[in-house]
């Protein structure tokens, strides 16, 4: 069986990093605080760049798309036409609400 983390595990084991931080800063940082291998495997795997925020990292980390992001077909087909910033995970993208799921919340 595969184990794969999540966005969510990935910012846990960085939430005391102080940002700006490059990529070895948050791997390090991780492994101090006893992050699980699929966590720093997550970690390793991001484009080698400053980081500002945590939101950035969780945006570039990969990680199982069906974890816990929760988006529709429709909204990662959007991700898909949109792309993003190079080496950040199509399913981690900001991605608007198609108009009809934006209809049926109203």
């Amino acid at each position: 069986m595969t184990h794969s983390t999540s966005a969510q595990d990935v910012v846990e084991a960085i939430k005391d990093v102080d940002f700006p931080a490059d990529k070895e800063t948050l791997i390090e940082a991780a492994r101090r605080k006893g992050a699980a291998p699929e966590v720093i495997k997550a970690l390793r795997a991001i484009p080698p760049e400053q980081y500002s925020n945590r939101k950035e990292v969780a945006r570039s980390v990969r990680v199982d798309p069906d974890s816990d992001l929760g988006l529709s077909p429709a909204q990662r087909a959007e991700q898909a036409r949109k792309g993003g910033r190079p080496g950040q995970s199509q399913h981690l993208r900001e991605v608007p609400k198609p108009p009809v799921e934006e209809e049926l919340d109203s």
